[in-house]
């Protein structure tokens, strides 16, 4: 089974991000920060991150940053979640290594066409 990690500060978007991954036949941990999202991610390597822009002790491209940096860092694929549309929010997500970028709110048909073009389902 596949592995996903939700990353966001706000518990209620956790659950409802993990529910979707779990129906995708996902094995779904949580983290609510980036510095639990670095622990978790040095402890076991998700197949895929799915990581809130705007996480409560740093920006979404620090946490991004800090995984990326793990030994195997550069094995999940990433995918920030905001509400922002602004194209510059977006390329620079992609530019400091995000693998795709989903506007909130999604569903589940939302998370897994973008599960499919990155290659992990």
């Amino acid at each position: 089974m596949k592995s996903c990690l939700v990353v966001d500060n706000s518990r209620v978007q956790r659950s409802f991000t993990r529910a979707i991954v779990e129906n995708l036949m996902f094995d779904c941990r949580e983290a609510p920060d980036a510095r639990s999202a670095a622990l978790a991610c040095g402890f076991s390597m998700p197949d895929v991150v799915l990581l809130g822009w705007n996480v409560t002790d740093s920006a979404g491209s620090e946490c991004l940053k800090a995984i990326r940096a793990l030994p195997h860092g550069g094995n999940p694929k990433i995918v920030l979640c905001s509400a922002s549309g602004e194209i510059d929010d977006i390329m620079s997500a992609l530019e400091q290594g995000a693998d795709e970028y989903i506007m909130r709110p999604f569903d589940q048909d939302i998370v897994r066409s973008k599960f499919e073009q990155i290659g992990v389902m």
